[in-house]
């Protein structure tokens, strides 16, 4: 049995502003405080997907092309990236993260996960809800990965 576009669309409301209201918090805290959210974005996707070229980086943010090279620019000046030639085609490049910008990955990732666990402690939920809570986090995940 389906769900009625009623429950579907009070569920979207619900579950965009939650969402919304947690991504917020959670982004202040980060490894690198001068650090923007786009070049974090762009450390997280090298980080988890490998090297990149500047085209690929900037139709996964959504960003113009132009945009990506000032992002990867100023990375790669913190020397959080670098730059290679791509082996097939030379007019390319590819960009990687360096031990440093994924040192910087894992250090945010870390520091979310602690202020969300005492967000979470605070708050004196049950076992149960703590499950509920993973349960509905494997949801959110199905609707947003393919």
């Amino acid at each position: 049995m389906s769900a009625s576009d009623e429950s579907l669309q009070l569920t979207a409301t619900d579950l965009r502003m939650a969402t919304f209201r947690l991504a917020r918090r959670l982004r202040c805290a980060r490894a690198v405080d001068a650090m923007s959210d786009a070049q974090l974005a762009v450390l997280a996707t090298l980080s988890m997907h490998g090297r990149r070229t500047l085209t690929a980086l900037a139709e996964r943010e959504r960003v113009t092309a132009p945009s990506m090279t000032s992002t990867v620019n100023g990375l790669e000046e913190q020397g959080y990236v670098v730059r290679t030639p791509d082996a097939e085609d030379r007019r390319r490049v590819q960009v990687d993260i360096t031990e440093a910008g994924a040192e910087i990955v894992a250090q945010t990732i870390r520091r979310r996960d602690e202020l969300l666990a005492e967000m979470l402690g605070e708050l004196d939920f049950t076992e149960e809800e703590l499950a509920v809570l993973r349960a509905a986090s494997a949801l959110m995940r199905k609707v947003v990965e393919p």
